[in-house]
C-alpha cells in the first residue's frame, strides 16, 4: 500500500507539471482553433535557454522562469505575426502542417546550436528529497510542481480578472459574438498565441530540472501534451489540468507496475480511445459540426 501511495503522489506532482505544459496548447486551440504541433519544440527550446543560463551565469533553473517566460512570449508574438496570422482563418489541417514544419525547423536550429545530445540542469537540490514518514518526494519535482501551480494560478487570474482575459474567454466561447461587441480578434489571437508560448518558458525551465532533454525530444512532449488536451477537452484549460493529473498518475503507475518503457504508450492509447469514445474529452464541448455528424 505504501508503494502504491508513493507512486500516486509522484504521479500527481508530475501531473501538475504536465498541466502547465498542456495549458498553452489548449488555450491556443480554444481561441484560434489551431493545433500547435510546435509546442513541444518551444518547450525544449525554453529548457535549452535555461540550461545556458545555469551553465553560463549559475542562475537557478526555477528562478530562470522570470527570464524564459517573457523571452518565449516575445518569440510567440513574433512567430504569430510572421507565420500564424497568415493561416488564422484557414482549415485546421493548414495549421498542423505549418506548425509541424516550424517544429522541424526549430529542431534543426537547436541541433546545430546545442548538438543532439542529452542535457539536464543539476542545481544543488537535484539529488535531494523530502522525507514524509515512509514517503520520499524529490525536491526538484516538488519545487517544479509548486512553481507550475503558481504559473497556472497566474494564468487563471489573467483569464478571469483582466479585460484581455475576458476577451480571450469571449473569443473562445463565441468568436462571432466577441467580434460583434467590438473585440479585436486579430489582436486577441496574437496575444493568446504569445501567452500560450510563454507558458513553455516556465514549463521548459521546470522540465530542465526534472528530465533530461535534447532537441529531438520535442516529439515526446507534443505527444504527451496532445494526449492531455484530448483527454481534458480541446480548448478547456480546466480540462487540461484534470487530464494532466489523471495521465500523470497513469504514467507513474504504468512505469511502476508494468515498466518504464511502457509509460509513454499511455498517452497514445488515451488519444486513440478518447477520440473513438468521447471526442470532446472530459470537459470539452461538442461543436455543431460534431452534433450534425
Amino acid at each position: 500500500m505504501t508503494r502504491l501511495l508513493q507512486t500516486i503522489l509522484l504521479g500527481l506532482l508530475i501531473g501538475g507539471v504536465y498541466a502547465l505544459f498542456a495549458s498553452g496548447l489548449t488555450l491556443i486551440f480554444g481561441v484560434m482553433r489551431i493545433i500547435n504541433v510546435a509546442q513541444g519544440a518551444f518547450l525544449v527550446l525554453a529548457a535549452l535557454f535555461t540550461f545556458e543560463l545555469f551553465r553560463r551565469f549559475g542562475i537557478d533553473p526555477l528562478l530562470a522562469v522570470f527570464i524564459t517566460t517573457p523571452v518565449m512570449f516575445a518569440i510567440g508574438w513574433l512567430v504569430y505575426r510572421t507565420m500564424i496570422a497568415r493561416i488564422r482563418t484557414a482549415p485546421v489541417s493548414m495549421s498542423v502542417l505549418l506548425t509541424f514544419g516550424l517544429a522541424i525547423m526549430l529542431e534543426g536550429i537547436m541541433g546545430m546550436t546545442w548538438k543532439n545530445v542529452f542535457r539536464s540542469v543539476t542545481p544543488s537540490y537535484y539529488n535531494e528529497s523530502f522525507h514524509l514518514g515512509p514517503f520520499f518526494l524529490p525536491k526538484g519535482l516538488v519545487f517544479g510542481s509548486a512553481l507550475a501551480v503558481v504559473v497556472l494560478v497566474c494564468l487563471y487570474l489573467l483569464l478571469t480578472r483582466t479585460w484581455a482575459g475576458r476577451a480571450i474567454r469571449g473569443a473562445t466561447e463565441n468568436l462571432e459574438g466577441a467580434q460583434l461587441v467590438g473585440v479585436d480578434i486579430r489582436a486577441v489571437a496574437a496575444f493568446t498565441f504569445a501567452v500560450g508560448i510563454a507558458t513553455t518558458g516556465a514549463g521548459g525551465s521546470i522540465l530542465s530540472v526534472i528530465y533530461a532533454f535534447f532537441p529531438a525530444s520535442h516529439y515526446l512532449w507534443i505527444s504527451r501534451t496532445l494526449g492531455i488536451v484530448v483527454l481534458g477537452g480541446m480548448g478547456s484549460v480546466p480540462g487540461a489540468v484534470v487530464g494532466a493529473l489523471i495521465l500523470g498518475v497513469a504514467e507513474a503507475l504504468t512505469a511502476r507496475y508494468i515498466g518504464p518503457q511502457w509509460s509513454v504508450v499511455v498517452f497514445y492509447v488515451v488519444i486513440l480511445v478518447v477520440l473513438l469514445v468521447r471526442p470532446q474529452g472530459i470537459m470539452g464541448s461538442r461543436l455543431r459540426e460534431d452534433v450534425v455528424a
